[in-house]
């Protein structure tokens, strides 16, 4: 069977659009064991993926893999940095803890320190992080980056925050 490698090419342009990575892969392997000799190398030129990525695909093909959902194997990426560093989210805390806003009793808390100062402060203590995952872990960690609307109060205690302190030490 003789296919043209623009027919081919248009082929895998049209399909690719609405595939997924490894649906790409697998689509790429059965084309390449459908030509025989020589189909790793043709169906690589006209995908435009890496000849290891489409032999591959063929060998997946081959053992009748079918896509579960996921598309990369589980565990692949970069470790998250909690798991790598094991006092950063301690020393994020102690960072953020003091200048903690918030109502004790409720979830909802906040801190006055932007991201961009808690990531110097790690880095300064040797942590190696940016001022983005700072923000990821102190979201996970519950804190919200905007205060709660300002409701009218009186005027307040002079020991307002040593009250609120003494209650977060009891909490």
């Amino acid at each position: 069977m003789e296919i043209a490698s623009e027919n081919l090419s248009g082929f895998f342009e049209l399909l690719f659009e609405h595939l997924d990575e490894k649906q790409r892969r697998l689509l790429a392997g059965g084309i390449a064991r459908l030509i025989g000799r020589g189909g790793p190398t043709v169906a690589a030129e006209t995908s435009g993926m890496s000849r290891n990525t489409v032999i591959a695909g063929a060998k997946a093909f081959d053992a009748k893999e079918m896509p579960n959902g996921r598309v990369r194997a589980e565990g692949g990426g970069r470790p998250r940095l909690e798991d790598v560093d094991e006092t950063l989210l301690l020393d994020l805390d102690d960072l953020v803890e003091p200048d903690a806003r918030g109502d004790p009793m409720s979830p909802l808390r906040w801190t006055l320190k932007s991201t961009r100062q808690l990531a110097r402060a790690l880095q300064e203590m040797g942590h190696r992080i940016g001022e983005r995952s700072v923000a990821y872990l102190l979201h996970d960690m519950g804190y919200s980056f905007q205060a709660t609307a300002k409701t009218v109060e009186k005027a307040q205690h002079p020991d307002r925050n040593r009250q609120f302190e003494y209650i977060n030490e009891l909490a």
